[in-house]
């Protein structure tokens, strides 16, 4: 599958994985390669998101928020719901931490497997919704009938995919993915 990435979507790749390795070696996830795709520069993709109103300080902001309180998922909105019912959630967490540690709630990343001595690359394995999202960005790319997978092929993918960090970050921050999706595909016709 990689034999078909463009260079551009090859150094988000990597950027991703840089990412993901700054942050500690978590498993890249769909929130490193929405991070990456938006510091591509100049990318179809990023004009896309640009576009949409997403800004790389706003939505790194959001991605810190939820992987610091263990990426339970859970937005302000989530929170400011339990609130109207009586329950408060930072009590829950700050219970949980004080019971069991301060990384109580983050998701447990497995050791690394060691297989005939190699060793694995930094930045630890993609995780499962990413390795989705970059199967997803080659189907996206097949049903464009394009011969390559670019920016715009990721994003689509990562938008598609619609479970993962990147596309609850999108939303907080106010964007519909599926007029992003729309946005992408008319710039992909205007391209061609």
């Amino acid at each position: 599958m990689f034999e078909r990435f463009t260079d551009r979507s090859r150094t988000v790749v990597r950027r991703a994985r840089e990412e993901a390795h700054a942050e500690g070696r978590r498993p890249v996830g769909t929130e490193h390669l929405l991070l990456a795709i938006l510091a591509d520069g100049d990318g179809l993709a990023v004009r896309v998101l640009r576009d949409a109103g997403v800004t790389d300080d706003d939505l790194r902001e959001r991605i810190r928020r939820h992987t610091e309180t263990g990426g339970s998922g859970l937005g302000e909105a989530d929170a400011a719901a339990l609130r109207e019912i009586g329950i408060d959630l930072s009590a829950i967490v700050a219970r949980i931490e004080e019971s069991f540690g301060p990384d109580a709630l983050r998701e447990a990343v497995p050791a690394p497997r060691r297989r005939w001595g190699r060793r694995r690359r930094a930045g630890g394995p993609f995780s499962d919704r990413a390795k989705k999202a970059l199967e997803l960005s080659l189907r996206e790319a097949i049903r464009l009938r394009h011969h390559h997978i670019g920016t715009e092929h990721i994003l689509l993918g990562l938008l598609r995919e619609g479970n993962g960090l990147a596309a609850l970050a999108l939303t907080e921050a106010g964007v519909d993915l599926a007029d992003v999706r729309h946005r992408v595909e008319l710039a992909l016709r205007a391209s061609a």
